[in-house]
């Protein structure tokens, strides 16, 4: 079941300034003609982190695909265009493949804790889902891709969807949706692999309110290899080989627990790739994404 393919590029790291304009930072990154719906409130309150954007192909037709895409941070910084500046090829193929795209912020770990961000994916998808015939979306056809934290959030939440945790839901939020396929870019699996899982201080001791070591039942309950069952959505897992925030360890766990429950899983390690930036949208990663999405999401 399990794929592994290893990437070769060259060790650098650019960093990237995105194009701006006056309601959206990253809009200049889309296909030309590509229509925003920008910070829609998906919660029915005035929360900053309760907000998400739509991007649409330009005179799409038809009920579309849809990508929602999931930020990085350590669980308590970035917002909705953080990862999408690095990402530009990527994120423009998406849509010009005919892809809606969904971002969502979220609440940060100093804001609420564990499980408020998983609360909050889900009631943005639970949106989106009902909201779907406004935008054209194809509610049969949903898929979810994180980076980092976006990454353990995407995943956490295409893992558990079928397994009713109530505490991962606000009141009231649907849970009629499902999802065909996830993306996780180096997203943390297992809290209690990080080096850091003995301090309260710790990203990841930040997110669940306690360090994960001290409190493991809080750690298990917020880690995605928890929820893997063999009917779970097939994965595409990409790590840097060289990520020194969030070791490649988390995505190989990962994937052999997909592999012992017979969930279709691809792992690609990015060879000397560190944690995020530019060298994730190459030719080689890209390609494998969009073939992914079409195949998951025909």
């Amino acid at each position: 079941m399990k794929k592994i393919t290893i990437l070769f590029f060259l060790p650098f790291f650019i960093a990237v300034t995105c194009g701006f304009s006056q309601t959206n930072p990253v809009m200049d990154i889309f296909p030309q003609g590509t229509v925003l719906h920008g910070n829609i409130p998906y919660n029915d309150d005035s929360l900053q982190k309760h907000l998400l954007d739509i991007y649409l192909p330009a005179n799409a037709t038809g009920k579309l695909p849809l990508v929602i895409f999931v930020h990085g941070g350590g669980w308590l910084s970035n917002d909705k265009y953080a990862d999408i500046g690095y990402m530009k090829k990527t994120v423009a193929e998406i849509v010009s493949s005919g892809f809606a795209l969904a971002s969502i912020d979220y609440r940060f770990s100093t804001q609420a804790v564990f499980p408020a961000q998983i609360q909050d994916s889900n009631r943005a998808v639970s949106f989106l889902y009902d909201h779907a015939d406004k935008y054209g979306f194809d509610t049969n056809r949903f898929a979810l891709m994180g980076f980092s934290a976006g990454g353990h959030l995407a995943s956490l939440q295409g893992l558990s969807n079928n397994d009713n945790v109530n505490s991962f839901y606000m009141t009231g939020t649907s849970k009629s949706f499902s999802f065909k396929a996830v993306v996780d870019f180096y997203g943390p699996a297992e809290l209690i692999l990080f080096p850091g899982a003995d301090n309260a201080k710790s990203p990841e001791g930040q997110l669940i309110g306690a360090a994960p070591l001290a409190r493991p039942d809080l750690a298990k309950a917020a880690s995605p290899v928890t929820y893997v069952d063999k009917n779970d959505p097939p994965f595409l897992i990409i790590h840097g080989e060289k990520d020194d925030l969030v070791s490649p360890r988390h995505s190989q766990l990962l994937s052999a627990w997909l592999t012992t429950q017979g969930v279709e899983n691809e792992l690609i390690i990015v060879k000397d790739a560190p944690h995020f930036g530019e060298m994730f949208d190459t030719d080689e990663i890209r390609n494998k994404v969009i073939s992914f999405l079409k195949a998951q999401l025909k």
